[in-house]
C-alpha cells in the first residue's frame, strides 16, 4: 500500500501528494512544522510536539485552521491509515498559497501530516560515536526569527550541514551571534564535565527541544548533576563526555569536536546511562 498523506482532511498517495508552487512554504520558507516519533504503534510525546507547533505558528502570526485535538487526531489518523509501528511523523503548516508577493493576507494556510521512516545517522555511529566540527554559520539572532521557532525556513542550519559534510562529518556545531554555543543543525547538544551534565539554555539561541527535555527529567531523576548553561567552545573541547539529542537523532554520543578527541573518545558512562534510560522510556 502506498504511503498515505494527509493534506487538509484528505488522503492521498504519496506520489498525488502535492501543493500550489504558489504556496508561501515553498516561495519564502513561511510556515512551521514538527518532527514527531512513533514508538510500538503510539505517537510519542504527542501533546508536547502539539504545543510547539501552535506556539511556533502563533510566533509568526500564523491562525492554524485546526483545533489541537483536531491536529492530534489528524495525525493519530495518518498513523493508523500507514499502519506504521515505529517511525517517523512530519508535521507542517504552510502559509498557503497567495500572490508572488510576500503579503500573506490571501494565503489559506495548508496543514500536511506524512509518517514515513527516517534514519539521521548510521546505525554504528551510535555505539562509536559521532565526529563534529564548528560552523562558520551561526543561529539566526533572536530578533530575526527566533530559533525557539520551528519554521520551515532552515537555510543556515543547512549551509552548516553542508560546510560539516565538505569538512567529512555529519554534523555540525552552531554557535549564537555572541559566539556562545547554541546547538547543531538538528540537534541538541550537552556536555559532561567532572560528572555534572551541561546544556546550553533556551536563550542561547537553540530550539527546546522535546528529547532534550525529557533526557534533562531523566537525569534528575537518575540523580545526575545538571545545570543550563552558557557554553563556549573551550568548554566543548574540554569536556569529558558529549552526546545530542532530537526526535531524529534520539541520544547520540559525540566523540570528536574540531580534531580534538572528547574525553576517552568513546561513549561516557553518563551518556551510556542516559541511552539506556530514554530507550526504556520511549519502549514504556
Amino acid at each position: 500500500m502506498p504511503t498515505q498523506v494527509w493534506i487538509n482532511g484528505q488522503f492521498f498517495d504519496k506520489l498525488d501528494a502535492k501543493v500550489s508552487v504558489y504556496d508561501h512554504g515553498l516561495l519564502y520558507g513561511d510556515g512551521v512544522f514538527e518532527g514527531i516519533r512513533i514508538y510500538s504503534g503510539k505517537v510519542f510525546k504527542h501533546r508536547e510536539h502539539i504545543e510547539r507547533l501552535y506556539d511556533s505558528a502563533k510566533a509568526i502570526a500564523l491562525t492554524i485552521p485546526l483545533t489541537p485535538e483536531q491536529m492530534m487526531k489528524a495525525v493519530e489518523d495518518t498513523v493508523a491509515a500507514n499502519k506504521k509501528v515505529d517511525g517517523y511523523i512530519r508535521l507542517i503548516v504552510t502559509r498557503g498559497a497567495g500572490n508572488l508577493g510576500l503579503d500573506p493576507r490571501k494565503c489559506e494556510p495548508v496543514v500536511i501530516v506524512i509518517v514515513d521512516d527516517i534514519s539521521l545517522y548510521p546505525a554504528e555511529l551510535y555505539e562509536n560515536g559521532l565526529e563534529v566540527v564548528t560552523s562558520s554559520y551561526i543561529r539566526n539572532h533572536p530578533n530575526a526569527t527566533n530559533p525557539r521557532v520551528k519554521s520551515l525556513n532552515y537555510l543556515n542550519n543547512i549551509l552548516a550541514k553542508i560546510e560539516a559534510i565538505r569538512a567529512g562529518c555529519l554534523e555540525a556545531i552552531m554557535l549564537n551571534h555572541k559566539g556562545e554555543v547554541a546547538e547543531c543543525t538538528g540537534d541538541n547538544l550537552f556536555v559532561v564535565k567532572h560528572g555534572v551534565l551541561k546544556t546550553p539554555p533556551p536563550d542561547a539561541g537553540i530550539l527546546e527541544g522535546v528529547t532534550r527535555n525529557l533526557v534533562i527529567e531523566l537525569a534528575k531523576k537518575a540523580g545526575v548533576p545538571f545545570q543550563e548553561a552558557t557554553m563556549t567552545r573551550h568548554d566543548v573541547y574540554v569536556a569529558d563526555e558529549m552526546f545530542l539529542t532530537g526526535t531524529a537523532a534520539e541520544v547520540i554520543a559525540v566523540t570528536k569536536v574540531d580534531g580534538r578527541v572528547v574525553g576517552s573518545g568513546k561513549q561516557g558512562p553518563i551518556t551510556k546511562k542516559l541511552r539506556e534510560l530514554f530507550t526504556k522510556a520511549i519502549r514504556e
